[in-house]
């Protein structure tokens, strides 16, 4: 089983935590990305509402949410959230105590520390084209290429702001190491008319182009949050 906190956990569904009491200690950043096992569809139906009451509890605290998708965005793939919570221990009681997981829908979970780049929330984002699709890119690095990424770091911000990406940026940030002292990836929500477009930007990336990475997702991604009743 892998470890709760810097890499992917498998859903084991075999562990119990209390929920997290509110506190008035600084928070930290947290990205929690949950990924669906196959022919989850039905049981995501069934507790869809159980999922929306646990997430209410949480709505202050959000910075981003929203669900994977599959390439012709007809079906789930798993689910995203970045927010703002105490320490590790509540992390992991949003990850472990939420319906979905605990119903065994999920097959991984990975959580990281993460920091807010824009210091803003997905809802601060003004589209200039909301009839292209959105994108969540994870880029977890190699050992040992830090040094390596904080030479590149003034090259990469240029290259987002030369590329036109910045403008179609949601949010980005790095995710940290448990302690939050070491670079271990990239998280980038983005608005562009294409995964080719995404697939450009990333592989055009001066970190991609060092290769520092040693895994890289493209999802499908849209906005989340509990569905307006009409």
């Amino acid at each position: 089983m892998a470890d709760y906190i810097g890499s992917w956990r498998e859903n084991r569904n075999d562990e119990r935590r209390e929920p997290p009491h509110r506190t008035e200690e600084p928070l930290v950043e947290y990205f929690i990305y949950c990924r669906d096992k196959p022919g989850a569809g039905g049981i995501l139906e069934e507790l869809a509402e159980a999922h929306w009451s646990f997430m209410d509890g949480y709505a202050d605290a959000m910075i981003a949410r929203g669900p994977t998708l599959t390439p012709d965005r007809t079906r789930h793939t798993g689910s995203m959230h970045i927010i703002d919570l105490a320490d590790d221990d509540a992390a992991h009681a949003f990850a472990f105590e939420e319906p979905y997981f605990k119903a065994g829908v999920y097959a991984q979970v990975l959580i990281r520390r993460w920091v807010n780049e824009l210091g803003r929330t997905m809802w601060d984002f003004r589209s200039e084209t909301p009839d292209h699709p959105r994108f969540l890119f994870i880029g977890l690095v190699r050992a040992g290429a830090s040094s390596l990424a904080n030479s590149l770091l003034e090259e990469h911000r240029r290259y987002l702001v030369d590329g036109r990406y910045e403008e179609r940026i949601i949010q980005r940030g790095p995710l940290l190491s448990d302690h939050g002292t070491g670079w271990v990836g990239s998280i980038v929500l983005v608005e562009l008319p294409s995964r080719a477009a995404v697939e450009a930007m990333v592989s055009g990336d001066p970190y991609a182009s060092a290769g520092l990475y040693s895994s890289v997702e493209i999802h499908d991604w849209e906005f989340g949050g509990r569905p307006q009743r009409m």
